[in-house]
């Protein structure tokens, strides 16, 4: 499968190689790799390199040159939020958790010196029946995605809009979740590379005194209008303008890096439950 921009492979060459060059100070030449990863003894130099380029060609964490493999520098704790840009989305979906689930709405908004810059809305055809709950709960039926594209039609177009951008939703581990199985069933063993923060944990950290964190109590809190609640676009736009108000909650307490961002989350993260799908 050639590179693609956003994606990282999950396969197990690939992590154990990526494994291994941490362990070793994050370089190391081809032939070291085909014997510690692959297990071929004492191979020989050209045929070590072309079978550590098929896996580079998958990783973008991965290089070769002259023969050395290295790691490439994963940290994304350095990104400047200011100068950042983020995709906010929400997922609508078949169900709590994938597989067996699948989704049927994707809703996301670019985000740019703080401003919406771009939108990317499609429902999707899960290829399953949707379950009475959900219709109750989404307002989305089978009759609606019939004629919808599926996953597999719309993930480069929702790749090229993602880009590099950091991803933002609230409750960050469903949707992301639900995205990385859609995508690793069209391109095997592939996730996501894009750093990500979520909405949950950073309003619990930043406004701990409101009584939850669901999104239609972080929307109040920050007089967001959440409209047509449990539907992509209007969930992504409500997340949007909220995650603008704890940006500028995060400036004022000079958290100004993703990696600050994302450890002030971790903290709170150990000392209260994780939040459901909202």
């Amino acid at each position: 499968m050639p590179r693609l921009p956003n994606l990282i492979s999950e396969s197990l060459l690939v992590t154990h190689t990526i494994q291994y060059l941490q362990a070793v100070g994050g370089k190391a030449p081809a032939t070291r790799i085909v014997d510690r990863v692959m297990k071929i003894r004492k191979p020989d130099p050209g045929f070590a390199s072309i079978l550590v380029s098929d896996l580079v060609e998958r990783d973008r964490r991965l290089s070769i040159c002259d023969g050395i493999v290295e790691l490439a520098d994963g940290s994304h704790d350095h990104i400047n939020l200011c100068d950042a840009e983020f995709v906010v989305l929400d997922l609508e979906t078949t169900g709590a958790k994938a597989p067996p689930s699948r989704i049927t709405e994707i809703g996301a908004y670019r985000i740019c010196g703080g401003e919406v810059t771009d939108r990317f809305h499609t429902l999707v055809n899960p290829e399953m029946p949707i379950p009475p709950f959900i219709v109750g709960l989404t307002g989305i039926d089978d009759a609606m995605v019939a004629d919808a594209p599926k996953f597999a039609e719309i993930a480069d177009d929702l790749l090229d809009f993602i880009g590099d951008c950091v991803l933002v939703a609230h409750n960050a581990r469903f949707d992301l979740g639900f995205l990385n199985y859609e995508i690793g069933r069209i391109y095997e063993d592939c996730k996501l590379a894009n750093p990500s923060l979520c909405t949950v944990q950073l309003s619990r950290g930043l406004i701990s005194e409101i009584e939850n964190h669901k999104l239609k109590t972080v929307a109040q809190y920050y007089s967001v209008d959440l409209v047509n609640h449990h539907r992509a676009a209007e969930d992504a736009h409500a997340t949007a303008k909220i995650f603008v108000n704890l940006l500028d909650e995060l400036k004022t307490i000079g958290v100004n890096d993703l990696g600050a961002a994302r450890r002030l989350s971790r903290k709170k993260r150990n000392v209260e439950p994780t939040a459901a799908p909202a």
